[in-house]
């Protein structure tokens, strides 16, 4: 079973920048993509950013292009996101999630750390 494990998440002001981690264990080679997710109060849950692990194709949400970027560490089985010029409206719990090979939908979840910007 896939585990994934987010961090970094926490309290700034507008402008500022955050790192989130989201840290995979267990069969890493069963997946072909990472994303991040986010779900503000109120709101649905929306595609952020993702990664594949093989040959890190990404993809982005246009509400956070040109501001955050996803990458990956294959080594430490770590996916990123870096989160720059940070605005109120991205205040949100941030979710990572992994999709299996061979599968339409993400599969496995993580907890979600909590990110507010304040303005």
């Amino acid at each position: 079973q896939v585990q994934l494990v987010e961090s970094g998440g926490g309290l700034v002001q507008a402008g500022d920048s955050l790192r989130l981690s989201c840290a995979a264990s267990g069969p890493i080679f069963r997946l072909y993509t990472t994303g991040w997710f986010r779900q503000a109060p109120g709101k649905e849950r929306e595609f952020v950013a993702s990664i594949t692990w093989s040959g890190g194709s990404t993809t982005a949400a246009d509400s956070v292009k040109g501001r955050f970027t996803i990458s990956r560490d294959n080594a430490k089985n770590t996916v990123y996101l870096q989160m720059n010029s940070l605005k109120p409206e991205d205040t949100a719990v941030y979710y990572c999630a992994a999709r299996s090979v061979g599968t339409n939908e993400y599969n496995y979840w993580g907890q979600g750390t909590q990110v507010t910007v304040s303005s």
